[in-house]
């Protein structure tokens, strides 16, 4: 598969996460420089940076706090002002919560849809007037294997809407950036080994994901050989829930 994409810069949110860590490695030989996004993970932020180093892939930290209005707009500005650009962005970026839907918050719903949807939504409008610009950029977004399922979800309602809505958004972005030459794309990963799983379940393939097979996915998406692939939702799960 040829994907040599030399000269991009990348931006990865949520880059210190086990998931973060793998898409960021996999993307070795493939790019210019990364973006490491963190917020609290200084040292595994700098512990990753060391890694690509050493793999001659230049790369910096940029810490933001993506639970805040406009953080995302002023990360999108400091990638530019330090690396110069951003061709390519994977917002890995989106925390879970596990909670009864009848014990949640107000502020506990808001909080994990400014963090999935809204500051992801920022994010991408960031970027997108440099790649129309260039007529060129990859997007990716994460999401989770059951995201297309329109059912009942007692214990994870805010990260299910949120995720469902990514998707909406994933693909009318994808729709209106097309004719920009810039792909919008989601990689959805199943039940993943050291990640939230349900009480019970059953992979068809016997055994849990690793974050190490979610990543050749999202790499395959940003590479010319996915250049007429846009709006679609890749799902990394072994079967689960089919």
């Amino acid at each position: 598969m040829e994907c040599s994409l030399e000269g991009k810069v990348a931006l990865i949110t949520g880059a210190t996460s086990e998931l973060g860590q793998a898409l960021t490695l996999h993307l070795e030989g493939l790019v210019k420089a990364v973006a490491i996004h963190y917020y609290s993970q200084h040292e595994k932020a700098l512990e990753l940076a060391r890694k690509l180093k050493k793999k001659n892939l230049q790369s910096d930290i940029f810490s933001a706090d993506l639970s805040h209005p406009g953080a995302g707009q002023k990360l999108v500005r400091e990638v530019e002002k330090r690396l110069g650009k951003i061709d390519i962005l994977i917002n890995n970026f989106g925390p879970i919560l596990v909670k009864p839907w009848e014990e949640l918050t107000r502020e506990e719903i808001e909080s994990i849809w400014q963090q999935n949807v809204l500051s992801t939504w920022e994010i991408i409008g960031a970027v997108l007037p440099a790649m129309r610009e260039k007529k060129w950029g990859r997007i990716v977004n994460l999401g989770y294997s059951r995201v297309e399922e329109l059912t009942a979800y007692s214990t994870i309602l805010p990260y299910a809407m949120a995720k469902t809505s990514l998707l909406i958004l994933t693909r009318t972005v994808a729709r209106s950036e097309a004719p920009f030459g810039i792909t919008v794309n989601m990689v959805s990963p199943g039940l993943l080994e050291d990640g939230e799983l349900p009480s019970s379940f059953k992979v068809p393939m016997g055994r849990l994901g690793r974050v190490e097979e979610v990543a050749p996915a999202v790499r395959f998406l940003i590479s010319e050989d996915a250049a007429y692939i846009t709006g679609a939702n890749l799902v990394v799960a072994g079967g689960w829930k089919l």
